[in-house]
């Protein structure tokens, strides 16, 4: 058996690996909270890490915290923050609703090693204290719901709107490529009158631009903290002016404009901002559904579905069948944008948990939003560099579709009537005529006229049919 260290506390007496430097409410948290694999990714680790830092610094700065133990504890928040103290946060998400044992695992592990630094055993408790000096002027109703904000606003920020912009830039590069390249549109799954390829793409562009504008819209709620609200919103038992000084410390050390929240009790009475952020992000996800589905359907083939879009072989095929190439990025974009739309309704359900002074479902929530971003981020990346850049137009295929197209008889309304126009395009239907010579037989429009009338290249832009 691994050699273990005994620590007590006000319940008694218990039993932590030696190694750990974890203390006895977070061993007591391990052993009763043994529920699933999952625990928090490194964004929310790290939050706590510059949570603790800031605290610190700013009971400091406030006369609260003497500066000789501020230093250590800054110091072990900041191993925290660098990801060198992971393992010592082995709680699941699935905890106590406010998050309280992730916060006393913090205040713990911070108390020991800034111990140890002082040259002092783990488990003593001095001269820096979990509670009286780590948490100073905190409780975990409001230190969890910052964390989680920090969280999320800094993987926003830092990860997803710049994914988003890679894929954004890489639509709109194939956008202008394809500008030229006139093909059959289609609705409900059926020939329609035509578009551009470039048209096309420019729409996923615009839905991916549009997702990014959505994400900002909801960054003013997200950078307002809940800190200083202590344990119900009142502040009780911190320094006045703690909460200010606070996020001015947290907006410099991740150039991220926190401030207070102007009313604590909303903010961790309610989570609604991070409501709001998983609503903007499951928009997201149905835009790239629609992407990925697209080019799926466009690249269906080789040669017995669309066949439009080449998809490039990835390497990867068929365990049966020899060469075979699959749209799997399409499907792995797909499912992540499922797994996201699965976590709108978690974060929807959590968010509505809330009574009176406190939302009980704080480790839920930040854990499906901070997946969702951290899987959307990775499937745009992915997306962008091994499909849509690599995407090839199949031109002669499309030509050929656009040339058989009956649709194109839509230009003919203007001219001779919808009726007339009706009938040209039952006909070519019925005895596998072109357009142009069912137009002929019917004695609606001349050949002439029809190529004058009658051009793909014209149908793309407003108005253009009408002229000549």
């Amino acid at each position: 058996m691994a050699e273990t260290r005994t620590e007590t506390d006000s319940l008694g007496t218990i039993d932590i690996p030696a190694d750990r430097y974890w203390g006895p409410q977070t061993e007591r948290a391990r052993r009763l909270f043994r529920i699933g694999t999952e625990h928090f990714t490194p964004a929310l680790i790290r939050a706590v890490g510059l949570h603790k830092w800031a605290c610190a610094e700013a009971n400091e700065r406030l006369g609260e915290l003497a500066p000789d133990l501020a230093g250590p504890i800054k110091q072990a928040a900041q191993e925290i923050v660098d990801g060198k103290r992971d393992a010592d946060f082995p709680l699941p998400i699935w905890q106590t609703g406010s998050g309280t044992q992730t916060n006393m695992n913090a205040n713990e592990v911070i108390s020991n090693r800034a111990n140890e630094m002082l040259g002092q055993p783990l488990g003593t408790r001095k001269p820096v204290h979990p509670n009286d000096h780590v948490n100073r002027g905190q409780s975990s109703n409001d230190n969890f719901p910052t964390m989680m904000h920090i969280a999320a606003a800094e993987t926003v920020e830092g990860r997803l709107l710049p994914a988003l912009g890679r894929l954004h830039a890489a639509l709109n590069q194939r956008a202008a490529e394809w500008a030229d390249i006139i093909k059959v549109g289609r609705t409900h799954m059926m020939d329609a009158v035509p578009v551009t390829l470039g048209q096309e793409a420019a729409a996923w562009a615009r839905q991916v631009e549009l997702g990014q504008e959505r994400l900002r819209a909801t960054l003013p709620r997200l950078l307002m903290l809940a800190q200083g609200g202590t344990a119900v919103g009142t502040g009780l038992n911190r320094h006045r002016d703690f909460d200010r000084v606070f996020c001015e410390i947290v907006a410099d050390l991740t150039g991220l404009a926190f401030a207070p929240n102007p009313n604590k009790f909303e903010g961790m009475g309610a989570h609604d901002a991070l409501v709001e952020l998983q609503g903007a992000m499951n928009v997201i996800a149905v835009s790239l559904n629609k992407l990925g589905n697209d080019v799926r359907l466009l690249g269906s083939g080789p040669r017995s579905g669309l066949s439009e879009l080449v998809v490039p072989a990835d390497g990867l095929s068929s365990s049966i069948m020899p060469g075979k190439t699959n749209p799997t990025q399409a499907e792995a974009m797909t499912m992540v944008c499922a797994q996201v739309m699965g976590n709108t309704t978690t974060v929807t359900m959590a968010g509505a948990q809330s009574f009176l002074e406190l939302n009980v479902f704080k480790p839920v929530i930040i854990h499906a939003v901070l997946q969702s971003a951290t899987l959307l981020a990775d499937a745009a990346e992915s997306f962008a560099e091994h499909m849509v850049l690599k995407l090839e137009p199949a031109r002669e295929r499309i030509a050929e579709n656009l040339a058989k197209s009956l649709m194109l008889v839509t230009a003919l309304n203007p001219r001779i009537g919808y009726d007339k126009a009706v009938a040209i395009g039952k006909l070519a239907l019925k005895e596998n005529l072109t357009l142009r010579d069912a137009a002929q037989k019917l004695g609606h429009v001349s050949p002439e006229d029809f190529d004058r009338w009658v051009r793909p290249e014209d149908m793309v832009t407003p108005g253009a049919t009408l002229d000549g």
